[in-house]
């Protein structure tokens, strides 16, 4: 089996139905996986709790309220635990909630946020998700608010992994592999061999394009097929651009896995498109797995951008 250290999931708790729901996916994820679950509410330093409490220090209100969210977590997570009695941490933090999260990352197995951003009947990608999918350490899922969210997804329903031809894209395959496995349900693996997003130009033969990816496609499953025998694997090869395909498919899905890899080389940009869309859009979560090379960069870039010291 894909093998994760024996870290806690952590959930960036903040009180709101988007947070609430990302505590009972996380919750489920920690009772799955036999690990525990860390609750972490973050309060912001502001203009007036500043001068109202100094020296970087929390109000009694600020207090109260970081107390009434993490209890309001703390039952969320004993009530889907029932009798299997999730170790459970809980954490109150005066601090950037982007950097502070990031922090954490450090030493968990997976970070939860839930992601509220809608304005203007869009959807949006909130702050806090974009800046951990960006910089975690660690596997990200973003878990849709209440309202956008599909109803009534069924515990049969496949997990979706999205493959191309990068590093982050070998730790989603290994990921979503181990997820399906728990779940004892089929993984749709999805390649997108062309991303311009219409029919090959005249002069360019489609089936050359069909063959490589179908082959780059077979040679990233052949590995994972042989450790995870339980898991039923259905292949989707498509010439269309990457995102589209996937929201699709995540219709039919109970959990989207994605690669971070991207195509730019700036350090803490690297993202790419394909995830941040596919978050914007899918009504399932989405697990996003960091490529850990640029660490090192990332934490000066994030300490520049977020002001975290």
């Amino acid at each position: 089996m894909y093998s994760r250290a024996t870290r806690s999931i952590v959930v960036g708790v903040d009180g709101s139905p988007a947070s609430d729901a990302a505590v009972r996916w996380a919750a489920q994820e920690a009772t799955m996986h036999g690990v525990p679950i860390k609750l972490l509410n973050v309060v912001a330093p502001t203009l007036v709790s500043s001068a109202m409490a100094p020296n970087h220090t929390i109000t009694q209100r600020e207090e109260d309220r970081a107390r009434q969210i993490l209890n309001q977590a703390r039952r969320i997570v004993e009530e889907l635990a029932g009798e299997k009695r999730t170790e459970i941490h809980t954490k109150r933090q005066y601090a950037g909630v982007v950097p502070t999260l990031v922090d954490a990352s450090i030493d968990a197995q997976m970070v939860v946020v839930g992601n509220s951003g809608r304005a203007f009947g869009r959807e949006m990608l909130g702050s806090v998700s974009a800046g951990l999918l960006h910089h975690a350490n660690c596997p990200v899922t973003v878990v849709p608010d209440p309202e956008s969210a599909r109803p009534g997804i069924r515990d049969d329903a496949p997990v979706l992994v999205g493959i191309d031809g990068s590093t982050a894209s070998e730790a989603a395959a290994a990921l979503a592999f181990d997820e399906a496995s728990r779940r004892g349900v089929p993984l749709v693996v999805l390649l997108a061999w062309s991303d311009v997003g219409v029919f090959p130009i005249l002069g360019m033969d489609w089936r050359t394009y069909r063959d490589e990816g179908a082959e780059l496609l077979g040679e990233r499953l052949a590995g994972w097929q042989e450790r995870y025998p339980d898991v039923q694997v259905h292949r989707r090869l498509v010439c269309d651009v990457p995102e589209r395909w996937l929201v699709d498919e995540s219709k039919n899905a109970q959990l989207v896995v994605l690669g971070s890899g991207g195509r730019g080389g700036y350090a803490g940009m690297h993202l790419g498109s394909v995830p941040s869309a596919v978050v914007r859009s899918a009504r399932v979560p989405v697990t996003v797995v960091r490529n850990a090379c640029n660490e090192t960069a990332d934490r000066e870039w994030i300490r520049r951008v977020w002001g975290w010291t």
